[in-house]
């Protein structure tokens, strides 16, 4: 059963995630320029592959590799919190949570000062609602 979070706790909770979720973004972005990068040496490859270092090609999977791995364990490492990574690229977190009996999930994302959003499980970011409605 998952921990389940009051929006106190998972605020509380932020000063471990954000810093992340921060880290999370940056590998993340730092992982499409290099796939980015294969993609033009993979066109270049197959349209003549003169002129191409072996090695450097080899030095940008290695880095590739590496930021994948660096992205697992920063989403390992905010799951062990009890929350959940819900976009690599914005760094979309959701903390589970109950609402007047249901489940939901409390919303926050990198940038927000605070959790303060939720949504229903099947809603989604696109269904966020604020904790306090005025």
């Amino acid at each position: 059963m998952p921990r389940h979070f009051t929006p106190g706790e998972a605020n509380d909770e932020l000063h471990e995630i954000r810093p992340l979720a921060e880290k999370l973004v940056a590998h993340r972005q730092e992982q499409r320029r290099l796939q980015a990068e294969r993609s033009e040496l993979a066109a270049r490859i197959s349209g003549n592959g003169g002129g191409l270092d072996a090695q450097a090609v080899a030095q940008l999977e290695r880095a590739e590799r590496h930021e994948r791995v660096e992205i697992a364990r920063c989403v390992n490492e905010i799951h062990r919190h009890g929350a959940i990574v819900k976009d690599l690229d914005t760094g979309l977190v959701d903390f589970p949570a109950v609402r007047e009996g249901e489940e939901i999930l409390l919303c926050w994302r990198l940038g927000e000062d605070e959790v303060a959003h939720w949504h229903g499980l099947e809603e989604g970011f696109a269904g966020r609602k604020p904790l306090d409605p005025e």
